[in-house]
């Protein structure tokens, strides 16, 4: 435990350990995260790193660091924080990275070291508030500089070797803005330099007297806001990126600015990255999508190029700069030869969230997930988009496939239900003005001759489709809000619909009638069939999953599942499990019969918004509001009896339950 002076406040800085282990115990387990698809290039500036050995690149998805090799692309996992990466940094000689987070107001934000040989925590720091901005370590990896906020405005120099806080002061002065970037010299420990509003400074580390040391660059008349600093090799000179596009050269011997530029064809909206090249050139990215080679002795660009869509969020050269990786505001991240300058994607995924996700019939090789503005095709072992399905400016709101593969069938937020081949994402069919309030859950029957629809206004309707027609059989209208899932039974005679005005209403398709209406203080989100198909599990906005009977709707148990609304519901083929995730942003496998968790998955950084178990019950995948997608191993844990809760005997598992029995 070190305290620190910085700019008047009295700071506690703590190494210490994770607070994730604090769910788990002897009977509650860790789910082991296989991979993830994403990128939180919106979030993080600069949030793309090559390690030192060349073969494996750094970036932070949400809460978690993924280490992943550039030949192979398998991922290294690395989890800790309790929120948003919003800054990361890796030190020069490839041994240690550090990762800051953002944390809610007037708390303070993690720092974590991590020891790159063996992928675990090796210390966490605790002292900014709100949020760490900008993270640097010093020449020969002696101390780790940290930057804070606007809220907290204090760089703090950490000691590597003793885990300690050295010193810390205002990063800059009251009459100038906040700091927002700090970097480290190649060959001096003891000096750094931070950059941001009308501020820039060279620090001087003064280790006998526990101080350092500012002195601000005198740039005359210039009023610049500096939004990323690179030390050229030699430490004499450094470069800085602004938010008006040009280039500052600054001599740190003289702390005087030596050069700026272009005068002319600066860049457009932020100078977000800059890193250097082997032959002395900059490579640069700004805000509008370009990035470029430029030459800071004539102050000139060089070749240009641009990314499709969004700004650049991250520059990462690998090896000898034959080629380097792009990342992007859109959480894409390209990879780049540098002779041709031509662009080939990388890395993707849906940055605006994702609300649904399915498996074909008895395929777990591909999952399909759907979002704003388009669809997507995924394999699941290598997580490359395979296909995509663009509908611009609407969301997709739910999606799944037909039994024989046909079509992929989804619905959308402008009222229309739309079927797509699934091999080519060309459209097959359009069902206009499906509802009136936008389309809102979506199923298919086994036999793939009917697609059951929900609506915003609370409709369910049956269509009859093939591919010449489409035809509306009936419209079911007792919801009074929003319906939010729709399950079919196998045979496709019966269907369960929830509704956020409290009610699972199960249907008889052949009559078009209601069988049973299941009521509940909630706003449903989820329900599903068991297996047997005699039991239903819905869960909602009351933080509870409950079970029902088909025959009569009476309620079986209700189990205490989250401290937030679950919105994600799924149970294995065989009917032994379930998994649940929502606000908490815990993915949660349960045994179906006890009603008691047996492992928990933490990860997340968004809402779980949906979840799905493979059909061959290997693992699991959820999606988020983030954008993120994980993929589960399912664990090898015995099957319990098939006996269902409700029954007769003493396999009724109310004795067990966390929760209300009844």
């Amino acid at each position: 435990m070190a305290t620190v002076e910085a700019g008047g406040d009295s700071l506690v800085a703590s190494a210490g350990g994770t607070r994730d282990e604090d769910m788990l115990n002897d009977d509650v387990h860790r789910l082991e995260l296989r991979n993830v698809v994403g990128y939180s290039g919106e979030r993080v500036v600069r949030s793309l790193r090559i390690h030192p050995d060349t073969a494996h690149m750094i970036y932070p998805i949400g809460c978690n660091l993924i280490i992943e090799d550039v030949e192979s692309n398998q991922q290294q996992i690395l989890s800790g924080h309790d929120n948003f990466i919003s800054t990361l940094t890796v030190s020069r000689s490839g041994e240690y990275i550090a990762t800051g987070q953002h944390t809610h107001m007037g708390f303070k934000a993690d720092i974590i070291v991590w020891h790159y040989p063996t992928k675990s925590r090796y210390a966490t720091f605790n002292l900014h508030r709100m949020i760490i901005q900008s993270l640097a370590f010093s020449a020969n990896d002696k101390y780790l500089v940290s930057l804070g906020g606007k809220d907290d405005a204090n760089v703090v120099v950490w000691d590597i070797a003793t885990k300690e806080a050295v010193c810390g002061s205002r990063a800059s002065t009251r009459s100038a803005g906040p700091a927002s970037v700090v970097a480290c010299c190649h060959e001096n420990d003891d000096v750094f330099v931070t950059g941001g509003d009308n501020t820039l400074r060279v620090w001087t580390l003064d280790l006998r007297n526990r101080k350092i040391h500012p002195q601000d660059i005198n740039m005359g008349q210039m009023r610049r806001n500096v939004e990323c600093v690179e030390v050229l090799p030699g430490d004499k000179f450094a470069i800085c990126g602004t938010t008006t596009g040009d280039i500052l050269k600054i001599n740190m011997e003289t702390a005087l600015l030596a050069k700026s530029g272009p005068s002319k064809n600066r860049f457009s909206q932020t100078i977000k990255c800059i890193c250097v090249l082997r032959n002395g050139d900059l490579l640069i990215g700004a805000g509008d999508g370009t990035f470029a080679t430029f030459n800071f002795e004539t102050m000139t660009r060089g070749r240009t190029g641009k990314v499709p869509e969004g700004g650049v969020s991250g520059l990462a050269v690998r090896g000898q700069g034959h080629h380097f990786y792009v990342g992007t505001t859109r959480s894409q991240i390209y990879m780049v030869e540098a002779l041709e300058f031509e662009l080939s994607l990388y890395r993707t995924c849906q940055p605006d969230g994702i609300t649904d996700v399915c498996f074909p019939a008895a395929c777990s090789d591909l999952y399909v997930t759907c979002g704003l503005n388009d669809i997507r095709v995924w394999h699941a072992h290598t997580s490359k988009e395979l296909l995509r399905i663009t509908v611009p400016n609407m969301l997709c709101t739910a999606i799944c496939v037909q039994n024989d593969g046909g079509a992929i069938i989804s619905s959308w937020s402008d009222g229309k239900i739309r079927a797509f081949y699934p091999e080519t994402g060309r459209p097959m069919w359009t069902i206009e003005n499906a509802h009136t309030k936008g389309v809102s859950a979506l199923c298919v029957t086994n036999d793939s001759k009917r697609v059951i629809s929900g609506g915003g206004e609370g409709q369910v309707r049956v269509w009859n489709v093939t591919k010449d027609t489409q035809r509306m059989a009936e419209a079911l209208k007792e919801h009074k809000g929003k319906v939010t899932m729709i399950k079919v039974r196998q045979s496709g005679a019966e269907c369960v619909s929830a509704s956020v005005d409290g009610t699972c209403i199960i249907w008889d398709l052949k009559r078009f009638v209601r069988n049973q209406v299941i009521f509940a203080s909630t706003l449903f989100q989820n329900v599903c069939y068991h297996p047997s198909e005699c039991q239903v599990i819905a869960t909602g906005t009351d933080k509870k999953v409950g079970y029902w009977e088909t025959f009569d709707g009476s309620v079986i148990r209700e189990i205490e599942a989250s401290t937030a609304s679950v919105y994600a519901l799924d149970i294995s083929s065989d009917g032994s499990f379930f998994v649940s995730g929502g606000g908490d942003k815990l993915v949660k496998l349960w045994y179906y019969m006890d009603g008691v968790v047996s492992h928990i998955g933490v990860g997340h950084s968004g809402t779980i918004t949906r979840i799905k178990i493979c059909p061959n019950s290997r693992y699991i995948v959820s999606v988020s509001a983030d954008g993120c997608i994980m993929r589960w191993d399912f664990p090898s844990i015995p099957r319990p009896q098939d006996t269902l809760p409700g029954l007769p005997e003493e396999s009724n598992g109310a004795n067990g339950v966390n929760g209300t029995a009844h």
